[in-house]
Protein backbone atom coordinates (compact mmCIF):
# COMPACT_ATOMS: atom_id res chain seq x y z
CA UNK A 1 0.00 0.00 0.00
CA UNK A 2 1.30 3.41 -1.18
CA UNK A 3 1.64 5.69 1.76
CA UNK A 4 1.21 9.37 2.22
CA UNK A 5 4.20 10.70 1.25
CA UNK A 6 4.80 7.96 -1.98
CA UNK A 7 0.94 9.36 -2.83
CA UNK A 8 2.22 12.85 -2.92
CA UNK A 9 5.32 11.92 -5.25
CA UNK A 10 2.78 10.26 -7.53
CA UNK A 11 0.61 13.23 -7.57
CA UNK A 12 3.88 15.54 -8.76
CA UNK A 13 5.12 13.61 -10.59
CA UNK A 14 1.48 13.05 -12.54
CA UNK A 15 1.38 16.80 -12.76
CA UNK A 16 5.21 17.50 -14.03
CA UNK A 17 3.60 14.92 -16.69
CA UNK A 18 0.93 16.63 -18.10
CA UNK A 19 2.06 20.37 -18.44
CA UNK A 20 3.29 22.41 -21.17
CA UNK A 21 6.64 24.06 -21.13
CA UNK A 22 6.96 27.00 -22.99
CA UNK A 23 8.49 25.28 -26.19
CA UNK A 24 5.40 23.14 -26.52
CA UNK A 25 3.06 26.58 -25.63
CA UNK A 26 4.42 27.63 -29.07
CA UNK A 27 4.42 24.63 -30.89
CA UNK A 28 0.56 24.33 -30.03
CA UNK A 29 -0.11 27.34 -30.61
CA UNK A 30 1.74 27.45 -34.24
CA UNK A 31 0.07 23.74 -35.04
CA UNK A 32 -3.61 25.19 -34.18
CA UNK A 33 -2.88 28.83 -36.41
CA UNK A 34 -2.40 26.28 -39.20
CA UNK A 35 -5.00 24.40 -38.24
CA UNK A 36 -7.76 27.43 -38.26
CA UNK A 37 -6.54 28.88 -40.85
CA UNK A 38 -5.23 26.15 -43.68
CA UNK A 39 -7.07 23.54 -42.64
CA UNK A 40 -11.03 24.83 -41.82
CA UNK A 41 -11.59 26.14 -44.93
CA UNK A 42 -11.21 23.19 -46.33
CA UNK A 43 -13.05 20.34 -44.64
CA UNK A 44 -16.19 20.80 -46.16
CA UNK A 45 -14.82 20.38 -50.05
CA UNK A 46 -12.65 17.57 -48.54
CA UNK A 47 -15.48 16.28 -46.40
CA UNK A 48 -17.86 16.24 -49.83
CA UNK A 49 -14.89 15.18 -52.01
CA UNK A 50 -13.91 12.11 -49.75
CA UNK A 51 -10.17 13.44 -50.52
CA UNK A 52 -7.78 14.81 -49.02
CA UNK A 53 -6.37 18.36 -50.63
CA UNK A 54 -2.84 17.84 -52.07
CA UNK A 55 -1.74 21.34 -51.44
CA UNK A 56 -3.16 20.86 -47.89
CA UNK A 57 -0.38 17.77 -47.39
CA UNK A 58 2.37 19.91 -48.80
CA UNK A 59 1.90 22.60 -46.14
CA UNK A 60 1.99 19.72 -43.68
CA UNK A 61 5.16 18.78 -44.78
CA UNK A 62 6.38 22.59 -45.21
CA UNK A 63 5.42 23.24 -41.79
CA UNK A 64 7.52 19.96 -40.19
CA UNK A 65 4.39 17.92 -39.31
CA UNK A 66 5.32 15.05 -41.24
CA UNK A 67 8.50 14.38 -39.19
CA UNK A 68 8.40 15.55 -35.76
CA UNK A 69 10.25 13.37 -33.99
CA UNK A 70 12.49 12.84 -37.03
CA UNK A 71 15.94 13.98 -36.21
CA UNK A 72 17.15 17.06 -38.44
CA UNK A 73 20.05 15.28 -39.78
CA UNK A 74 17.69 13.59 -41.84
CA UNK A 75 15.50 16.33 -42.81
CA UNK A 76 13.21 16.34 -39.69
CA UNK A 77 11.78 18.73 -37.10
CA UNK A 78 14.26 17.29 -34.02
CA UNK A 79 11.22 16.97 -31.73
CA UNK A 80 9.99 14.88 -29.51
CA UNK A 81 6.82 12.34 -29.31
CA UNK A 82 4.58 14.70 -27.18
CA UNK A 83 4.85 17.25 -29.57
CA UNK A 84 3.87 14.89 -32.54
CA UNK A 85 0.87 14.16 -30.27
CA UNK A 86 0.08 17.71 -29.61
CA UNK A 87 0.11 18.14 -33.49
CA UNK A 88 -2.31 15.09 -34.30
CA UNK A 89 -4.52 16.78 -31.36
CA UNK A 90 -4.54 19.96 -32.72
CA UNK A 91 -5.45 19.27 -36.39
CA UNK A 92 -7.81 16.31 -35.26
CA UNK A 93 -9.51 19.43 -33.46
CA UNK A 94 -9.91 20.99 -36.66
CA UNK A 95 -10.49 17.50 -38.78
CA UNK A 96 -9.78 14.04 -37.87
CA UNK A 97 -9.32 13.03 -41.61
CA UNK A 98 -6.24 15.14 -42.19
CA UNK A 99 -5.08 14.58 -37.59
CA UNK A 100 -4.97 10.42 -39.12
CA UNK A 101 -2.58 11.16 -41.69
CA UNK A 102 -0.29 13.36 -39.37
CA UNK A 103 -0.87 10.62 -36.34
CA UNK A 104 0.21 7.48 -38.99
CA UNK A 105 3.43 9.26 -40.86
CA UNK A 106 4.53 9.96 -37.12
CA UNK A 107 3.64 7.71 -34.54
CA UNK A 108 3.47 4.20 -36.92
CA UNK A 109 5.88 4.66 -40.06
CA UNK A 110 8.27 7.26 -38.52
CA UNK A 111 8.48 5.55 -35.44
CA UNK A 112 9.46 2.36 -37.50
CA UNK A 113 12.13 3.70 -39.61
CA UNK A 114 13.90 5.30 -36.84
CA UNK A 115 13.53 2.24 -34.29
CA UNK A 116 14.29 -0.63 -36.52
CA UNK A 117 15.71 1.13 -40.17
CA UNK A 118 19.31 0.46 -40.56
CA UNK A 119 21.48 3.55 -40.96
CA UNK A 120 20.87 3.13 -44.78
CA UNK A 121 17.62 2.56 -44.76
CA UNK A 122 17.35 5.83 -42.42
CA UNK A 123 19.31 7.98 -44.93
CA UNK A 124 16.91 6.88 -47.97
CA UNK A 125 13.91 7.17 -46.50
CA UNK A 126 13.85 9.13 -43.65
CA UNK A 127 14.25 12.51 -45.27
CA UNK A 128 11.87 11.59 -48.03
CA UNK A 129 8.90 11.03 -45.44
CA UNK A 130 9.83 14.15 -43.21
CA UNK A 131 9.61 16.58 -46.84
CA UNK A 132 7.83 15.38 -49.00
CA UNK A 133 6.09 11.68 -49.72
CA UNK A 134 3.74 9.60 -47.37
CA UNK A 135 3.92 6.50 -45.86
CA UNK A 136 1.17 3.95 -44.67
CA UNK A 137 1.66 0.89 -42.51
CA UNK A 138 0.10 -2.99 -44.38
CA UNK A 139 -0.72 -5.00 -41.35
CA UNK A 140 -4.10 -5.57 -41.62
CA UNK A 141 -5.96 -8.52 -43.92
CA UNK A 142 -9.48 -9.96 -44.35
CA UNK A 143 -8.52 -12.86 -41.82
CA UNK A 144 -6.19 -10.84 -39.43
CA UNK A 145 -7.92 -7.89 -37.59
CA UNK A 146 -7.27 -8.58 -33.89
CA UNK A 147 -5.64 -11.50 -34.95
CA UNK A 148 -2.41 -9.54 -36.34
CA UNK A 149 -0.91 -12.82 -36.52
CA UNK A 150 -3.08 -14.89 -38.68
CA UNK A 151 -1.69 -12.81 -41.99
CA UNK A 152 -1.75 -14.31 -44.94
CA UNK A 153 0.31 -12.19 -46.90
CA UNK A 154 3.63 -14.61 -47.88
CA UNK A 155 7.44 -13.28 -48.50
CA UNK A 156 9.45 -15.68 -50.32
CA UNK A 157 13.22 -15.48 -50.61
CA UNK A 158 14.43 -15.91 -54.02
CA UNK A 159 18.32 -15.05 -53.03
CA UNK A 160 18.71 -11.64 -53.85
CA UNK A 161 15.29 -10.03 -53.29
CA UNK A 162 11.90 -11.24 -51.58
CA UNK A 163 8.50 -11.92 -53.95
CA UNK A 164 5.61 -10.82 -52.18
CA UNK A 165 1.65 -12.21 -52.36
CA UNK A 166 -1.28 -11.13 -50.44
CA UNK A 167 -3.77 -8.69 -49.90
CA UNK A 168 -3.87 -5.60 -47.29
CA UNK A 169 -7.03 -3.99 -46.21
CA UNK A 170 -7.89 -1.20 -44.14
CA UNK A 171 -4.79 0.69 -45.16
CA UNK A 172 -5.05 4.28 -44.34
CA UNK A 173 -3.29 6.64 -46.90
CA UNK A 174 -3.80 3.85 -49.69
CA UNK A 175 -4.04 6.43 -52.14
CA UNK A 176 -1.47 9.02 -51.20
CA UNK A 177 1.40 6.74 -49.85
CA UNK A 178 4.48 6.31 -51.73
CA UNK A 179 6.08 4.42 -49.17
CA UNK A 180 4.84 0.87 -47.40
CA UNK A 181 5.71 -0.79 -44.44
CA UNK A 182 4.69 -4.28 -45.32
CA UNK A 183 3.72 -7.04 -42.92
CA UNK A 184 4.36 -10.93 -44.26
CA UNK A 185 5.04 -14.12 -43.53
CA UNK A 186 8.68 -15.39 -44.93
CA UNK A 187 8.22 -18.50 -42.88
CA UNK A 188 4.97 -19.46 -42.41
CA UNK A 189 5.38 -22.85 -40.64
CA UNK A 190 6.77 -21.07 -37.96
CA UNK A 191 3.60 -19.48 -37.53
CA UNK A 192 3.95 -15.34 -36.28
CA UNK A 193 7.76 -16.14 -35.95
CA UNK A 194 8.06 -16.03 -39.72
CA UNK A 195 6.37 -12.48 -39.78
CA UNK A 196 8.98 -9.99 -41.40
CA UNK A 197 8.13 -6.13 -42.34
CA UNK A 198 9.31 -5.05 -45.73
CA UNK A 199 9.62 -1.92 -47.02
CA UNK A 200 8.01 -1.61 -49.87
CA UNK A 201 7.87 1.59 -52.59
CA UNK A 202 5.05 2.52 -55.07
CA UNK A 203 6.78 2.16 -57.79
CA UNK A 204 7.80 -1.55 -57.32
CA UNK A 205 6.91 -3.83 -59.77
CA UNK A 206 3.83 -6.28 -58.60
CA UNK A 207 1.99 -3.51 -55.68
CA UNK A 208 -1.17 -2.34 -56.58
CA UNK A 209 -3.52 -0.18 -55.07
CA UNK A 210 -6.87 -1.45 -54.61
CA UNK A 211 -10.47 -0.37 -53.84
CA UNK A 212 -10.91 2.76 -51.40
CA UNK A 213 -13.78 2.20 -48.80
CA UNK A 214 -16.28 4.51 -49.05
CA UNK A 215 -16.64 5.07 -45.14
CA UNK A 216 -18.69 6.56 -42.35
CA UNK A 217 -16.31 8.79 -40.45
CA UNK A 218 -12.90 10.23 -41.30
CA UNK A 219 -14.38 10.38 -44.87
CA UNK A 220 -11.50 12.36 -46.79
CA UNK A 221 -8.73 10.06 -45.14
CA UNK A 222 -7.97 7.55 -47.93
CA UNK A 223 -8.61 3.79 -46.98
CA UNK A 224 -7.71 1.00 -49.35
CA UNK A 225 -6.87 -2.18 -50.15
CA UNK A 226 -3.15 -2.76 -50.74
CA UNK A 227 -2.48 -5.75 -53.26
CA UNK A 228 0.52 -7.36 -53.50
CA UNK A 229 1.01 -9.78 -56.73
CA UNK A 230 4.91 -11.41 -57.15
CA UNK A 231 6.21 -8.13 -56.03
CA UNK A 232 9.92 -7.77 -55.91
CA UNK A 233 11.32 -6.27 -53.15
CA UNK A 234 15.01 -5.97 -52.74
CA UNK A 235 16.69 -7.92 -49.29
CA UNK A 236 18.01 -4.64 -48.23
CA UNK A 237 14.40 -3.62 -47.52
CA UNK A 238 13.66 -5.77 -44.94
CA UNK A 239 13.30 -3.77 -42.00
CA UNK A 240 14.23 -4.99 -38.96
CA UNK A 241 15.32 -8.46 -38.84
CA UNK A 242 14.08 -11.67 -40.46
CA UNK A 243 11.64 -13.67 -38.34
CA UNK A 244 10.88 -10.52 -36.22
CA UNK A 245 8.02 -8.74 -37.68
CA UNK A 246 5.92 -9.39 -34.76
CA UNK A 247 7.87 -7.01 -32.66
CA UNK A 248 8.17 -4.17 -35.01
CA UNK A 249 4.43 -4.11 -35.09
CA UNK A 250 3.53 -4.67 -31.89
CA UNK A 251 6.09 -2.00 -30.28
CA UNK A 252 4.84 0.68 -33.30
CA UNK A 253 1.17 0.03 -32.37
CA UNK A 254 2.27 0.27 -28.92
CA UNK A 255 2.77 3.97 -29.49
CA UNK A 256 0.02 4.41 -32.44
CA UNK A 257 -2.63 3.91 -29.80
CA UNK A 258 -1.39 7.25 -27.67
CA UNK A 259 -1.60 8.90 -30.99
CA UNK A 260 -5.11 7.46 -32.00
CA UNK A 261 -5.40 8.97 -28.14
CA UNK A 262 -4.48 12.17 -28.90
CA UNK A 263 -6.95 12.13 -32.70
CA UNK A 264 -9.96 11.06 -30.03
CA UNK A 265 -9.10 14.37 -27.57
CA UNK A 266 -9.15 16.96 -30.34
CA UNK A 267 -12.36 15.62 -31.94
CA UNK A 268 -13.92 15.78 -28.20
CA UNK A 269 -12.80 18.84 -27.43
CA UNK A 270 -14.23 20.41 -30.98
CA UNK A 271 -17.76 18.70 -30.12
CA UNK A 272 -17.63 20.22 -26.64
CA UNK A 273 -16.60 23.52 -27.69
CA UNK A 274 -19.10 23.53 -30.46
CA UNK A 275 -21.52 22.30 -27.60
CA UNK A 276 -20.70 24.93 -25.03
CA UNK A 277 -20.71 27.79 -27.77
CA UNK A 278 -23.89 26.77 -28.79
CA UNK A 279 -26.12 26.63 -25.79
CA UNK A 280 -25.19 30.10 -25.35
CA UNK A 281 -27.06 31.13 -28.43
CA UNK A 282 -29.70 28.69 -28.55
CA UNK A 283 -32.77 30.60 -26.83
CA UNK A 284 -36.08 28.19 -25.41
CA UNK A 285 -38.45 29.52 -23.02
CA UNK A 286 -37.25 33.08 -22.91
CA UNK A 287 -33.41 32.26 -21.95
CA UNK A 288 -30.48 30.49 -23.13
CA UNK A 289 -30.51 26.73 -22.69
CA UNK A 290 -27.36 26.62 -20.56
CA UNK A 291 -29.23 28.45 -17.75
CA UNK A 292 -30.87 25.07 -17.20
CA UNK A 293 -29.10 23.14 -14.70
CA UNK A 294 -29.85 19.68 -16.90
CA UNK A 295 -27.78 21.50 -19.95
CA UNK A 296 -25.34 22.97 -17.30
CA UNK A 297 -24.69 18.92 -15.72
CA UNK A 298 -24.70 17.88 -19.14
CA UNK A 299 -21.97 19.90 -19.69
CA UNK A 300 -20.25 19.71 -16.94
CA UNK A 301 -20.41 15.91 -17.51
CA UNK A 302 -18.81 16.06 -20.93
CA UNK A 303 -15.78 18.65 -19.55
CA UNK A 304 -15.15 15.98 -16.99
CA UNK A 305 -14.70 13.17 -19.64
CA UNK A 306 -12.59 15.40 -21.64
CA UNK A 307 -9.83 16.67 -19.06
CA UNK A 308 -9.47 12.46 -18.10
CA UNK A 309 -9.26 11.40 -21.57
CA UNK A 310 -6.55 14.62 -22.41
CA UNK A 311 -4.31 13.88 -19.25
CA UNK A 312 -4.51 10.20 -19.89
CA UNK A 313 -2.82 10.59 -23.12
CA UNK A 314 -0.53 13.12 -22.13
CA UNK A 315 0.24 10.96 -19.74
CA UNK A 316 0.86 7.96 -22.20
CA UNK A 317 3.02 10.20 -24.04
CA UNK A 318 5.39 11.71 -21.75
CA UNK A 319 6.32 8.32 -20.06
CA UNK A 320 7.52 7.31 -23.74
CA UNK A 321 9.67 10.12 -24.27
CA UNK A 322 10.96 9.54 -20.77
CA UNK A 323 11.50 5.72 -21.65
CA UNK A 324 9.95 4.61 -18.91
CA UNK A 325 6.78 1.65 -19.29
CA UNK A 326 3.82 2.89 -20.95
CA UNK A 327 1.95 0.22 -22.82
CA UNK A 328 -0.68 0.41 -19.95
CA UNK A 329 -1.30 3.60 -20.20
CA UNK A 330 -1.54 3.74 -23.61
CA UNK A 331 -3.62 1.18 -23.72
CA UNK A 332 -5.79 2.76 -21.19
CA UNK A 333 -5.71 6.13 -23.04
CA UNK A 334 -6.62 4.91 -26.40
CA UNK A 335 -9.56 3.16 -24.70
CA UNK A 336 -11.41 5.94 -22.54
CA UNK A 337 -10.44 8.83 -25.20
CA UNK A 338 -12.57 6.91 -27.92
CA UNK A 339 -15.04 6.55 -25.81
CA UNK A 340 -15.02 9.80 -24.23
CA UNK A 341 -14.66 11.44 -27.99
CA UNK A 342 -18.31 9.34 -28.75
CA UNK A 343 -20.37 10.18 -25.39
CA UNK A 344 -19.23 13.80 -25.88
CA UNK A 345 -19.83 13.82 -29.73
CA UNK A 346 -23.20 12.48 -29.09
CA UNK A 347 -24.37 14.94 -26.36
CA UNK A 348 -23.14 17.91 -28.51
CA UNK A 349 -25.41 16.16 -31.15
CA UNK A 350 -28.18 16.00 -28.78
CA UNK A 351 -27.97 19.89 -27.63
CA UNK A 352 -28.02 20.92 -30.38
CA UNK A 353 -31.22 19.31 -30.95
CA UNK A 354 -32.58 19.33 -34.58
CA UNK A 355 -29.64 21.01 -35.97
CA UNK A 356 -27.29 18.53 -34.80
CA UNK A 357 -28.68 15.67 -36.98
CA UNK A 358 -28.16 17.46 -39.99
CA UNK A 359 -25.23 18.37 -41.96
CA UNK A 360 -25.11 22.06 -41.79
CA UNK A 361 -23.67 22.04 -38.58
CA UNK A 362 -20.50 20.63 -37.15
CA UNK A 363 -21.51 17.96 -34.96
CA UNK A 364 -22.42 15.12 -36.87
CA UNK A 365 -19.59 15.15 -38.46
CA UNK A 366 -17.54 14.43 -35.41
CA UNK A 367 -19.80 11.70 -34.00
CA UNK A 368 -19.06 10.02 -37.39
CA UNK A 369 -15.43 10.33 -37.31
CA UNK A 370 -14.77 9.41 -33.58
CA UNK A 371 -16.39 6.28 -33.80
CA UNK A 372 -13.44 4.26 -35.67
CA UNK A 373 -11.46 4.93 -32.15
CA UNK A 374 -12.90 1.70 -30.75
CA UNK A 375 -12.15 0.08 -33.34
CA UNK A 376 -8.68 0.45 -35.36
CA UNK A 377 -5.01 0.11 -33.86
CA UNK A 378 -6.12 -2.42 -31.63
CA UNK A 379 -10.08 -2.52 -30.76
CA UNK A 380 -11.43 -1.48 -27.41
CA UNK A 381 -11.63 -5.04 -26.37
CA UNK A 382 -7.89 -5.83 -27.38
CA UNK A 383 -7.14 -2.60 -25.11
CA UNK A 384 -8.97 -3.97 -22.19
CA UNK A 385 -7.07 -7.66 -22.80
CA UNK A 386 -4.21 -5.54 -22.72
CA UNK A 387 -4.74 -3.87 -19.49
CA UNK A 388 -5.91 -6.58 -17.75
CA UNK A 389 -2.63 -9.26 -18.97
CA UNK A 390 -0.88 -6.29 -17.40
CA UNK A 391 -2.29 -5.83 -14.26
CA UNK A 392 -2.43 -9.59 -13.61
CA UNK A 393 0.88 -10.42 -14.44
CA UNK A 394 2.12 -8.16 -12.78
CA UNK A 395 3.99 -6.80 -15.51
CA UNK A 396 2.81 -2.87 -15.20
CA UNK A 397 1.23 -2.32 -11.61
CA UNK A 398 -1.48 0.55 -11.70
CA UNK A 399 0.93 3.51 -11.05
CA UNK A 400 4.55 3.96 -12.05
CA UNK A 401 5.51 5.66 -9.17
Amino acid sequence: MATPTSQLHDTARSAALTTLNEDEEMFRASVREFAEGEIRPRVEAMEEAAKLDADLLKQCFELGLMGIETPEEYGGAGGTFFQAILAVEEVSRVDASVGVCVDVQNTLVGNAFLRYGTEAQKKTYAPQLATDKIGAYCLSEASSGSDAFALQTKAVDKGDHYLLNGQKLWITNGNEAEIFIVFANANPEQGYKGITAFIVEKTFDGITIGKKENKLGIRASSTTEVIFEDCIVPKENLLGELGKGYKVSIETLNEGRIGIGAQMVGIARAAFDAAVAYSGERVQFGKSINTYQGVQFQLAEMAVELEAARLLVYNAARLKDAGLPFVKEAAIAKLHSSRAAEHIASKAIEIFGGYGYVKDYPVEKYWRDCKIGAIYEGTSNMQLMTIAKLITQGKQPLTNG
